[in-house]
């Protein structure tokens, strides 16, 4: 598919590593270039709820996920695209380090930010954190450099410096690499955002987001160079295409939607939405029902381990599921898979009876991080596709199974390097669940084809 350029200019910020700080200056960045009348849109690289949630916040806009392990091609430049339009600037922030990925044939990991970068010839924002070096931050920028040679360090910054002289040792030896120094924050506690076991507390959860994202902004002001990041920015060149990365299941969705149920990704919901589909939310934490004027129902990931209790006392919204999926599909993913069953085990230890839909249980006292990409083939016809499809997703959850249930299984899954994992997540009538989160089918729908399969679903 040939591409065309946009309006838009964009840059990707990077970091050598998690934790360097990519988030905080994403935010500094769209809210420093929102407060200067640019129109600002975020996108982030890789499988993530959680920042996305916070750039939506600072950008007044959707965050779109830009995957190049789970979505194909067309796909990626489609939703790239999608991104862009309407924006002066897109921000998009990359995942772990810039070139981490899924190990593949070469030096470039499959679904590294560094992969999307060269795809799409992106400037990348390198962010350094200094902490603990001096000049030998430059060696780690020339490292980054020569790596690879279709990757373009427009420009660095430094994250954590000390004090003027801290800056001081470091800037010769970056300036020596020709690579624009465009920036040096200082150490900040007070910036910091708090962390719980999946990453970030969510952005609805600080009551105060809009005075951090304030300061952030100030900070950017003070000690960036915000004239020369806008100037490193370069044209996207991408193509839009009536592509939808997963059909809907429904003509009318029930969409459970609150602090207990966050997580689904942007990118699924637009995609449903040019389909022809109406996504109707409701609040299981408000014990409401699924509105029985939809003909399916989506129970997305999120926390509900933190609101067990609530939901074990929702008494409305459990009877209703339950009619509900009498004779339409009810599908969850990871906490939505964990509510459909039949108890979840807070952190305490102490059971919360689920709806009992499916017949595991699950538990947050034992913890253990399950985290990768992953595919699923269906084993049978359900929400997600009919049987011997694949879907590309991942998982990225703390609970545990504690009973497996009779259920018949929803899909055997794989690793990202094809490894089968067995067969998972559970089925029982009209109701489906795992804790596999779907991110796009392995072919992408064209849209005629995504509405035909809706209407042919709901007839």
């Amino acid at each position: 598919m040939s591409s065309m350029d946009i309006r838009t200019r964009a840059l990707v910020v990077a970091a050598p590593r998690s934790g360097a700080g990519k988030t905080t200056l994403t935010l500094g960045l769209i809210a420093a270039f929102k407060r200067r009348g640019l129109r600002v849109c975020a996108a982030k690289c890789g499988p993530d709820y959680i920042d996305p949630a916070f750039h939506a916040v600072a950008s007044g806009s959707p965050c779109l996920n830009l995957d190049s392990w789970a979505m194909a091609p067309d796909l990626l430049e489609a939703t790239l695209h999608e991104a862009a339009t309407g924006a002066d600037l897109l921000i998009i922030e990359a995942a772990m380090g810039l070139f981490d990925g899924v190990p593949g044939s070469g030096a470039r990991a499959r679904g590294a930010a560094a992969e999307l970068v060269s795809r799409f010839d992106l400037p990348v924002l390198l962010v350094l954190d200094v902490t603990g070096q001096a000049q030998s931050a430059a060696a780690v920028l020339h490292g980054f450099a020569s790596f690879d040679p279709q990757i373009r360090i427009a420009g660095v910054i430094l994250n954590r410096v000390a004090s003027d002289r801290h800056r001081a040792a470091i800037a010769p030896a970056i300036a020596a690499l020709g690579i624009p120094l465009a920036g040096a924050l200082p150490r900040d506690a007070a910036i910091s955002l708090p962390e719980r076991h999946l990453g970030l507390v969510q952005a609805d959860e600080h009551a105060d987001l809009a005075t951090r994202l304030d300061r952030l902004a100030d900070l950017l002001e003070s000690h960036c160079d915000l004239a020369l990041i806008q100037d490193l920015a370069g044209a996207v060149h991408a193509h839009p295409a009536p592509l939808v990365a997963l059909p809907p299941p429904g003509q009318r969705i029930a969409l459970a939607k609150d602090a207990a149920f966050t997580f689904l990704y942007p990118h699924l919901v637009s995609g449903w939405r040019r389909a022809g589909a109406e996504i109707v939310p409701f609040s299981p934490l408000a014990d409401e029902p699924p509105p029985q004027a939809c003909d399916a129902c989506w129970l997305p990931g999120g926390y509900p381990e933190l609101h067990a209790g609530t939901l074990a006392a929702a008494t409305r919204f459990k009877q209703g599921l339950t009619r509900f999926a009498t004779d339409r599909p009810v599908h969850g993913e990871c906490g939505g898979y964990m509510v459909l069953g039949e108890g979840l085990d807070d952190a305490d230890g102490t059971r919360h009876a689920m709806t009992g839909l499916l017949s595991h249980a699950t538990s947050f006292a034992e913890r253990r991080l399950h985290l990768g990409y992953r595919s699923a083939r269906l084993l049978a016809d359900g929400a997600l596709g009919k049987a011997g499809a694949v879907s590309r997703g991942h998982e990225f959850h703390y609970a545990a199974l504690t009973l497996p249930g009779t259920d018949a299984p929803l899909a055997e899954l794989f690793d990202a390097e094809g490894k089968s994992l067995g067969k998972a997540g559970g089925r029982r009538g009209h109701v489906t669940g795992s804790f596999f989160h779907v991110i796009a089918d392995s072919v992408p729908h064209p849209l005629a084809d995504a509405f035909a399969h809706k209407m042919s679903e709901t007839a």
